[in-house]
């Protein structure tokens, strides 16, 4: 959810500062206040069209920031840390600026970004409904996905099972793609294979023993210095003076100590202890003899391992791609396994041809399935926003969803013989149309209502829809266009509703909406003779009621009005009440 907005140098707003709640805020003020600013903003930090025009008279650029609430380990938080951007303990700060000029740059976790990390990252968090805005349902992907959570449990394990026969079907393609290649292109294959593994075989490498011999000519090359430490090591515990040697010295103190032991029992401990010691240092004296047998500098022997090394590094180049000689020890275990396969060509083809006919019809089979429980959800989802739009002022509208399927040549081939594009998410394309009135044709969404009904359409759609969309904020414009009288109420009514799952933003100018709000915002003008100012902020109270009466009469000291006003709270109150609010999505992507 979004937590804070601050807008500057945008339109007629020259510096303000919001702070946002969950559930569902309304924004309202008189005609030219600048309330539309707030959605412009919105709309820049979703990576929408920039104009120049918007920013504010007088100023050289204008600046929009939101502070969102998301979860450290969701999409989003992956999306800006890949671009580079940082989410602070939750909250994910976006900003975008726009200069006089037309320029524009777009921010994300403290980072300048693409202006397209702005639009994926947005299209994530916020959906903007509007006549002019890009709406969310607008794209097929994000209809599926939000039809397949609506319709719950069903479709999750249908789609599970459809992927696991796409995944099947997708391996069996790949296996047979490179099996039944060109006659050329397999004795090419077989011929640089046989050949690599017999130049591998010819030199036999063994794990690590790249490494390993690399450090042992590091060890030779310097086996002098290496030799006369060894030496004096061993000359200074077990020199040939028999007594001044480290050994004997520990040894004699070991006998001091023993000598003693019937006036203090502690020296027999200690007695013990160098005990240890004395055998302790002969290991390593012996140890260190045998180093320096094992020191002596041999040439013939040291050239032989830098010529083995040489050949180990050929092997490394040629089949380990620069790695170590474990890669290729790697490739030639799988250039063996792929020459057992393609010199047994002909029966493996049979064998994955097979195999390939029984994936197709049983991937097939798990699409139609699918489809099936999709085209079933989609009546049932398309029945209840037709019942929302009748309590919309739409009462003649209708919502249709079809799930339909695009024929393709290298597609899916079904049991009754048509060939579809298909994918992970199987071989649906969902649509959203509006009969507007009776007689009207169906039309998608987007072009089969006004302004106004667009948005009103979209408000039963992400009502219906409450909960299923991974969306955490909704923002509505003009979603009370041509509506009054009980219908606005109706309205408010399912703004409400909605902002039990979701954070709900509304710009609106019927009071029969707003006396809905868990949050009232008012956009004020002043005018000092020659530039306008707005500002922001949140009222309660009287001055709420003041605002209310305002919007229903113009007179914001009527006392008609602001007993109207009562009324219209109460009623809302009581509507609120009928159910105990949801706690709204803001940390769950």
């Amino acid at each position: 959810m979004i937590e804070a907005l601050r807008i500057r140098g945008l339109g007629v707003i020259a510096d303000a500062n919001v702070e946002l709640n969950a559930g569902l805020t309304v924004i309202t003020g008189e005609t030219g206040a600048g309330k539309t600013m707030v959605i412009t903003s919105l709309g820049l930090l979703l990576g929408g069209r920039a104009d120049a025009g918007a920013v504010r008279v007088g100023a050289d650029k204008a600046e929009v920031e939101a502070w969102f609430r998301i979860g450290s380990n969701s999409a989003v938080a992956e999306r800006v840390e890949a671009a580079g951007g940082e989410v602070d303990d939750g909250t994910l700060l976006v900003a975008r600026t726009l200069a006089s000029d037309g320029r524009s740059r777009a921010f994300a976790g403290g980072r300048s970004v693409p202006l397209g990390v702005l639009a994926e990252v947005g299209s994530d968090l916020v959906a903007v409904h509007g006549q002019n805005e890009q709406l969310l349902l607008l794209r097929s992907d994000r209809r599926r996905a939000a039809l397949d959570r609506y319709a719950g449990a069903q479709i999750s394990a249908a789609l599970t099972d459809y992927r696991s026969a796409y995944d099947e079907l997708l391996r069996l393609q790949s296996q047979l793609a490179l099996l039944a290649g060109s006659d050329s292109e397999r004795r090419l294959r077989i011929e640089t294979w046989r050949a690599g593994l017999a130049e591998i075989e010819k030199v036999a490498p063994k794990p690590d023993e790249d490494v390993n011999l690399a450090q042992e000519i590091e060890r030779l090359s310097n086996s002098e210095s290496l030799r006369l430490a060894a030496q004096g090591a061993h000359d200074a515990l077990r020199g040939d003076s028999g007594s001044s040697d480290a050994i004997a010295i520990v040894g004699q103190a070991r006998r001091l100590l023993l000598s003693e032991v019937g006036s203090d029992a502690q020296f027999a401990d200690l007695a013990k202890r160098l005990e240890q010691t004395v055998i302790e240092l002969g290991d390593v004296a012996d140890a260190l003899g045998a180093t320096v047998v094992d020191l002596d500098a041999d040439p013939v022997r040291l050239d032989a391992m830098h010529q083995r090394l040489a050949e180990l590094t050929g092997l490394r180049r040629r089949y380990g791609a620069g790695g170590s000689i474990n890669d290729v020890i790697v490739w030639a275990d799988a250039a063996g396994r792929g020459l057992l396969e393609l010199d047994d060509s002909e029966e493996r083809l049979e064998q994955l041809q097979t195999a390939l006919a029984r994936a197709t019809h049983d991937c097939g089979a798990a699409a139609s399935a699918l489809s099936a429980l999709r085209t079933e959800a989609a009546a049932q989802f398309a029945k209840a926003v037709t019942a929302e739009l009748g309590a919309l002022a739409m009462p003649n509208a209708e919502l249709l969803v079809s799930v339909d399927q695009r024929t393709s040549d290298s597609g899916l081939q079904l049991a009754e013989g048509r060939r579809v594009a298909f994918g992970p998410t199987g071989m649906d394309e969902i649509e959203f149309l509006l009969i507007p009135h009776r007689g009207a044709p169906a039309r998608p969404i987007a072009k089969g209502a006004s302004g106004g009904e667009l948005s009103r359409v979209m408000l039963a759609i992400e009502v219906v829809f409450a909960g299923a969309d991974a969306v955490s904020t909704f923002v509505f414009d003009e979603v009370d266009a041509g509506v009054g009288g009980e219908a606005a109420i109706e309205v408010g009514r399912r703004l409400a509703q909605l902002s039990r799952a979701a954070q709900v933003i509304v710009v609106t100018h019927l009071a029969q909406v707003a006396v809905f709000a868990d949050q009232h915002l008012v956009v004020a003008k002043s005018d000092d003779g020659t530039v306008i100012e707005s500002g922001i902020s949140a009222v309660s109270g009287t001055v709420r009621i003041r605002e209310l009466a305002r919007m229903l009469g113009g007179v914001s000291e009527s006392a008609a009005a602001a007993e109207h006003v009562e009324e219209l709270l109460e009623l809302a109150a009581s509507a609120k009440r009928i159910s105990q609010p949801k706690r709204p999505r803001g940390t769950n992507k």
